[in-house]
């Protein structure tokens, strides 16, 4: 079975499940973990993941951040100069991530408590924002649950986007592949 369609069946083992009340907002990201290699494999499958979630009698919010970068800089008065000097571009990360938390929150407010808001594209914020920081600032505006898919890494509770930036403790649930996997 591949990396992907094993996830997918985790996933339906979480989404079938009876949701805990009482939660506090961080008790309610999700994160399906996937190898980075499998993005391209992933995101044909994402109606998969919608229809296990809509069999399941739940909502399904999608939020996929993967060009928000770039319409953000496309958009900036400056970016001209930061095409010349990417470095100046830095400071600036900061409000593109404030920018785009804003974004996330007026999307969020679409869905209910039964409602599974599915984050794509995070890998594409590596290097400009913290997708921690993102997550925290967003998680009081989740209503259901946040299913963020994450191409990293858990291991003894901390998660590492892309394997390559040191990783954070969360209070998320994660979601893996099961057992011996093939790349297909």
């Amino acid at each position: 079975m591949s990396q992907i369609k094993s996830l997918l069946s985790s996933y339906a083992s979480y989404v079938n499940l009876p949701w805990q009340k009482g939660l506090s907002s961080l008790e309610k990201v999700w994160f399906c973990l996937y190898d980075p290699g499998n993005e391209r494999r992933l995101r044909a499958h994402l109606d998969n993941f919608r229809l296990v979630t809509q069999e399941a009698n739940h909502n399904w919010l999608p939020l996929d951040v993967t060009h928000s970068f770039e319409t953000w800089l496309s958009q900036h008065e400056y970016r001209e100069q930061f095409f010349v000097n990417p470095k100046g571009a830095a400071p600036a990360y900061d409000i593109f991530g404030e920018e785009l938390a804003q974004n996330l929150i007026s999307d969020l407010q679409a869905s209910d408590d039964n409602t599974i808001a599915a984050l794509i594209g995070v890998g594409s914020l590596f290097s400009f924002i913290r997708v921690s920081s993102l997550i925290e600032t967003i998680a009081p505006s989740i209503k259901g649950r946040l299913l963020v898919f994450f191409p990293g890494t858990y291991h003894n509770s901390v998660y590492r986007l892309l394997d390559a930036r040191d990783g954070w403790n969360y209070l998320a649930v994660p979601i893996e592949a099961k057992g011996g996997l093939e790349w297909s």
